[in-house]
């Protein structure tokens, strides 16, 4: 019999895969999260949440101390000459029922990934640092993979491996999975450092071509992102920083700090071939790279994780493989439409309005209609379709008290909504189902949830007698009246057979 140290073995602790860790690690899953720096990454570099993946850390629990680490986004005042515009980067957007964070939060990367660690040990797990991958072969039944640690080589043996190990992925490599596209001419310093005598509540920028200075603060903190645009190679120093930010700025007054981060920034817009060869995936920056425009990077790596973990899980329960390659198929769509918005917005960078962020870039309105999950049929009547996001919406629960359906749906379950409609025998003998019967407006009392203000049916657009399907990463599965097609879809999808 195989013998398996652990059943995913993930490579690279950056946004990505310390996502997919702390997804894996409150279903239970057993695995391992190495990463080949001996340290952190204690840079900036993806800065912005959007409202999407402020939903998804909601479900993973971390949502509250994000917040308390981050903030809004600044007015971003553009010099030119003795004038000075400010705009606003992000249209001020409130939060309605079904969209309960309406803008995007800024919360610098290291403090994202420290978050997420805190709550990953709380769990039990920590990452491996200085643990690089140095090869690995596969085989029908699983991975064999060979670290290179400071105690030496050791060798793990897994069920899966997943490579989110960055924009230089030594997993996508070793795959040969192509990695097409472009490395625009744009270069810059980048870096986080005090600066003196600039007003902190402000997003500066001065802008001449070829010659950009964004000086952003950072929420939470007392460090201000800088990024220079520079014409050649250059070795980034603070003497460097110093000399351009007086430069630029026409400012003698402002006072260059230490930098706790300091690199130069290559755009790039690539995207693999492929996510997935055998029992090896790839994720985050590992199958896409984006220009910093858009702050959409770090969101869609977040959200290939989330798309993943609970797929690898049901797997390893039973569910077919080929759930697994639904991931390719929902993901890397999303990730080819992100990269044409963030090549974009790179070619306004110069444009005053240019900052302008629309809701096109805060990630709600992506769909998988049209995938293996979500197959193109007869559209229902309605607005939201099996493959979009689900919505948010408050209701009554049954004792009374006030609450939202992301309550419900929070934690590593499926849910079935029965809208005036019987639920409890459609989910009977499925593991991993929480169903929940819903009274329409003005409906009975005896229900797990009353729609009594109508958001439900507002956010849905659903009729009673509708049955509603939300998989665990938050979308749509399935609405429909057909409580024996339903439950099909949902045995199909676990692998379980059970009598209807």
């Amino acid at each position: 019999m195989d013998r398996f140290d652990t059943d995913i073995l993930i490579v690279g602790a950056g946004a990505a895969g310390l996502t997919l860790a702390l997804d894996l690690a409150r279903r239970g899953v057993d695995f391992q999260l190495v990463e080949k720096n001996l340290s952190p990454f204690p840079g900036s570099r993806g800065k912005g949440l959007q409202p999407r993946s402020l939903e998804v850390f909601e479900d993973l629990g971390v949502l509250a101390d994000l917040q308390a680490v981050g903030g809004p986004y600044p007015t971003v005042v553009t010099y030119d000459g003795a004038q000075a515009v400010r705009t606003q980067v992000h249209d001020a957007v409130a939060p309605t029922p079904a969209e309960p964070y309406g803008s995007p939060l800024m919360v610098p990367q290291f403090q994202t990934e420290a978050v997420l660690r805190r709550h990953l040990a709380v769990l039990g797990h920590t990452p491996a640092f200085a643990s690089e991958l140095v090869a690995f072969d596969q085989d029908a039944d699983g991975v064999t993979a060979r670290l290179r640690t400071t105690e030496g080589e050791a060798t793990v043996r897994a069920r899966y491996l997943i490579g989110t190990d960055g924009g230089r992925s030594f997993v996508r490599h070793a795959l040969d999975i192509g990695f097409p596209g472009e490395t625009q001419p744009f270069r810059a310093i980048i870096g986080d450092m005090p600066i003196a005598g600039l007003d902190f509540g402000a997003w500066h920028r001065w802008y001449t071509p070829d010659a950009l200075l964004a000086l952003c603060p950072l929420a939470g903190t007392t460090l201000f992102q800088v990024v220079a645009q520079v014409t050649d190679e250059v070795t980034p120093t603070l003497d460097l920083v110093q000399d351009i930010v007086r430069t630029r700025s026409g400012r003698d007054d402002l006072v260059v700090g230490e930098p706790t981060w300091l690199s130069t920034l290559r755009v790039n817009l690539r995207l693999a071939d492929r996510y997935r060869v055998g029992r090896v995936f790839i994720a985050g920056d590992a199958a896409h790279v984006h220009p910093p425009t858009g702050g959409q990077g770090l969101n869609t790596s977040v959200q290939d994780a989330y798309n993943l973990g609970w797929k690898l899980a049901a797997v390893l329960k039973g569910a077919p493989d080929s759930l697994l390659d639904s991931y390719e198929a929902e993901r890397r769509p999303i990730a080819a439409h992100v990269l044409g918005l963030s090549g974009r917005l790179l070619g306004q960078v110069g444009q005053p309005e240019g900052m302008r962020r629309g809701r096109e870039m805060r990630e709600l309105d992506l769909t998988y209609r049209g995938g293996p999950l979500a197959p193109d049929t007869p559209a229902r009547p309605g607005r939201v379709q099996a493959g979009d996001r689900a919505p948010d919406a408050p209701c009554r629960a049954r004792n009374g008290t006030s609450t939202r359906l992301f309550k419900a749906y929070q934690g590593p379950h499926f849910t079935l909504l029965g809208y005036g409609a019987a639920v409890a025998d459609v989910a009977a003998g499925l593991p991993g189902v929480t169903a929940l019967s819903v009274a329409p407006q003005g409906g009975g009392e005896d229900a797990d949830l009353v729609d009594d203000s109508g958001h439900i049916r507002d956010a849905y657009d659903i009729a009673p007698g509708t049955l509603l399907l939300v998989r665990p990463d938050g979308y749509v599965g399935a609405l429909t009246d057909d409580p024996a097609a339903l439950r099909d879809t949902l045995s199909r999808w676990l692998g379980v057979t059970t009598k209807a």
